[in-house]
């Protein structure tokens, strides 16, 4: 489906189906102009928020963000028309899961269960099936929150670059919880530093790597700040640096959710719901630190979450209650935004994946 000679990706599209949308989407993004067109869908499948792309490109994994019992589908990607079509699906071991991501060599997914406060790993079986849980890691504590943080609330889970550490912000807690994962077996075991402590009441929800392996940038949703850290490539984290995302007058109701660093390494980007912008920072490489740049509208409100193009030119941000995914170039130099003039209908997008090749 990617065609390098017309310069066109697939962007699969996660919703919640609870107003329109009928399951996950497929669209082409044009990296020449920015514009989204229609592709097909895969319907019939439950609140499918959360999506992660095998290393090759040819499966997609599917959070069904369920209640009490979270499940995870998988899905084959149709290399000559990217249509999808549903494999086999499975329980995450938990309640309400929210994230899942795949590590490098294919053979497992992680997952968060958001409600329970735990973290699973599946096995992925040959053609791309999902196997059955094979490890759990249940957090426990709570924090400062009155009515957010009485429990665990595992919000992600991701690898570091060389897939060898494994690491989960629990909102409810307060902590990023690191693991070391054993990417022969696939099970977790505590690291020598098991967790990194973040502000009282701040909320840590999605945490990304730098390429150069050596830094870290997490957004805390309750606190509305992104927060920076040195890293060893060991399984250690070293807080250096946080900082809003909003704007000093801004008084309303916010919470941060999506970060990414752009392709170069030059910027970190981050979604602001309720002041519903991007929030730009660059990034002194030398050191990590970070320096607000600007503050983009989504242009609708509540932006869940946003993607980058292999490419870095441009940025697509998903709003979730507008019903639109809105798309912007990217410069490379400056970090910021500015609009294509570009824009879609999907009823509640909550994800948005590219494949990360153009052949």
């Amino acid at each position: 489906m990617s065609n390098s000679a017309s310069g066109t990706i697939p962007v699969f599209i996660g919703t919640y189906t609870r107003r329109k949308s009928v399951g996950v989407y497929v669209y082409t993004l044009d990296l020449q102009t920015g514009k989204l067109e229609y592709h097909s869908e895969l319907e019939n499948i439950e609140q499918p928020s959360f999506l992660s792309l095998s290393p090759d490109g040819q499966h997609l994994y599917v959070i069904n963000e369920l209640v009490p019992n979270g499940q995870i589908s998988a899905c084959a990607i149709d290399a000559a028309n990217g249509k999808l079509e549903l494999l086999n699906m499975q329980s995450t071991g938990g309640s309400s899961p929210c994230y899942v991501t795949v590590h490098p060599n294919g053979r497992f997914a992680m997952v968060s269960n958001y409600l329970t406060g735990s973290v699973t790993v599946l096995a992925l079986e040959a053609g791309g099936h999902l196997g059955a849980v094979i490890d759990k890691k249940q957090h426990e504590g709570s924090s400062v929150h009155p009515e957010r943080q009485q429990e665990p609330h595992a919000h992600s889970m991701l690898l570091d670059n060389g897939g060898n550490f494994a690491f989960a912000p629990d909102l409810g807690i307060d902590k990023i919880m690191i693991y070391r994962f054993d990417p022969e077996t696939g099970h977790l075991t505590p690291g020598d530093q098991p967790w990194v402590e973040a502000e009282p009441g701040v909320g840590p929800r999605h945490l990304t790597f730098h390429p150069n392996g050596r830094l870290a940038y997490l957004i805390n949703e309750i606190g509305s700040t992104m927060s920076t850290f040195a890293y060893d490539g060991e399984g250690h984290l070293e807080q250096i640096q946080t900082l809003s995302t909003l704007p000093e007058d801004f008084d309303g109701i916010n919470h941060t959710a999506d970060v990414h660093v752009s392709p170069s390494g030059k910027h970190v980007y981050g979604s602001n719901r309720g002041h519903d912008s991007i929030v730009v920072f660059s990034i002194d490489e030398p050191t990590g630190m970070l320096e607000r740049k600007q503050l983009a509208s989504t242009k609708g409100r509540i932006p869940r979450n946003f993607a980058i193009d292999p490419t870095g030119a441009l940025l697509l941000a998903a709003n979730q209650e507008t019903d639109s995914i809105v798309t912007f170039w990217r410069d490379d130099n400056t970090g910021l935004l500015t609009e294509t003039g570009h824009a879609v209908e999907v009823s509640m997008p909550v994800c948005l994946k590219m494949i990360h090749t153009t052949s």
